[in-house]
């Protein structure tokens, strides 16, 4: 049976993974109906997600992130949850250092190590039929410290070096999704979010015809909606498999593993 389940997760994560998908920094939406006991309680989840997105700040830059996070919930009657997150992420800005005119640059892309971020969210599910039923989530992150990269290269004939810092990073986001419960617990689900995310990027020294470089300014996404689909699957034993895909301007994908715990025996 389980091997049965896993099978049928895949093909429909495969569906996701080419039809839907943005990922934000917080991580997965996850399911709109909560994880934790009837009665109340906690639940923890580990998970990665690969995240895509276009910026802008008069030209268009596209963001790439490797996130890794786990999380603490709690929730009861399954029909409410807050949570929080810690985690890591990368980032990627491609084109971020692309010269124009008299001036030439090292390379082109800024990319940064991992840097931790929060993240905070809260959702509420009303279920109007046994196997149906919706859900609203918001959530919320923030990065603790600067993203950093360094550009060299020829301005107007001379050498120059620079540290472009992007700071600030952060991003809130909430939606709308529909649940649906299928064989041996499985839960599907889908729906439209909002979100908005930006930055603060600033050049130690400032460099004409350097894109991000070439002064003091903000990014922020381009496109403020999109769509989200997810499944999750029960692994037995209060274990949970989650796969969820975004689509806004680009795709984005995670996975997550959650625990719920269980009453303790007299």
């Amino acid at each position: 049976m389980i091997e049965k389940i896993l099978k049928f997760t895949t093909i429909v994560f495969l569906i996701l993974f080419l039809i839907s998908g943005t990922a934000a920094a917080g991580g997965l939406f996850g399911p709109p109906q909560p994880l934790s006991r009837k009665d109340g309680g906690l639940n923890t989840a580990i998970g990665y997600a690969h995240h895509e997105n276009k910026f802008e700040n008069g030209e268009e830059y596209v963001i790439r992130q490797k996130q890794i996070y786990s999380q603490a919930a709690w929730g009861a009657s399954n029909l409410w949850e807050v949570y929080g997150r810690i985690g890591i992420a990368d980032l990627e800005i491609d084109d971020a250092f692309r010269s124009s005119g008299s001036t030439t640059s090292s390379r082109l892309d800024f990319e940064d190590r991992e840097n931790i971020f929060g993240a905070l969210g809260a959702k509420v599910f009303y279920p109007f039929r046994k196997t149906l039923g919706i859900g609203i989530f918001i959530q919320g992150s923030y990065f603790f410290s600067d993203f950093r990269d360094n550009v060299s290269g020829i301005s107007n004939g001379r050498f120059y070096t620079t540290e472009l810092k992007v700071k600030n990073l952060w991003d809130i986001e909430s939606g709308i999704g529909l649940q649906a419960v299928g064989p041996c617990g499985i839960k599907l689900y889908a729906g439209p979010y909002v979100y908005y995310s930006e930055a603060d990027v600033s050049p130690s020294r400032s460099i004409a015809g350097l894109r991000l470089a070439a002064g003091e300014g903000t990014i922020k996404n381009r496109r403020e909606a999109g769509g989200f689909a997810g499944i999750l699957v029960p692994l037995g034993k209060g274990f949970h498999l989650n796969m969820e895909g975004r689509y806004s301007e680009k795709f984005s994908a995670g996975i997550a593993v959650s625990y719920t715990y269980q009453n303790r025996r007299p």
